[in-house]
C-alpha cells in the first residue's frame, strides 16, 4: 500500500519510511508546505497516486489541509486526519493495514 503523509516533522522522515517498508507499505512525505504552485502540485500529485492519505494538523498549514481534503475527496481516496503521530503511533497504525509487497516507486 502507498500511504501518503502530510504534514508532521521532517526529523522522523526516515524512520516513518523504514518502518512502512517493514511493514510492506511504501511511505511518501509531504512537509505541508505551501509556499509556491510546486508545492500545491506536489501534494496534488502525492494525494493521487497514494491508496490512503494521513493528514497531520499540528505541524501543517491550514491550506494544505483543505488541498489533502479536497484532493481526496476528489480521487476518491480515504483519509484520516490526525493531530499528530510519532513513530508509535504511527508503527501501531501500521500494524492494522493489510501488508502487502512492496512496489517499486
Amino acid at each position: 500500500m502507498r500511504i501518503g503523509l502530510i504534514g508532521g516533522l521532517d526529523r522522523n522522515r526516515t524512520v516513518l519510511q523504514a518502518l512502512a517498508h517493514s511493514h510492506g507499505h511504501v511511505l511518501e512525505l509531504h512537509t505541508g508546505v505551501m509556499a509556491g504552485p510546486s508545492a500545491a502540485n506536489g501534494l496534488r500529485a502525492l494525494v493521487q497516486r497514494a491508496d490512503l492519505i494521513i493528514v497531520l494538523t499540528d505541524v501543517n498549514s491550514h491550506n494544505a489541509v483543505k488541498t489533502a481534503r479536497a484532493e481526496a475527496r476528489r480521487w476518491h481516496r480515504p483519509l484520516r486526519i490526525l493531530r499528530r503521530m510519532g513513530p508509535s503511533q504511527f508503527s501501531a497504525w501500521l500494524g492494522v493495514l493489510p501488508p502487502q509487497a512492496v512496489q517499486a516507486a
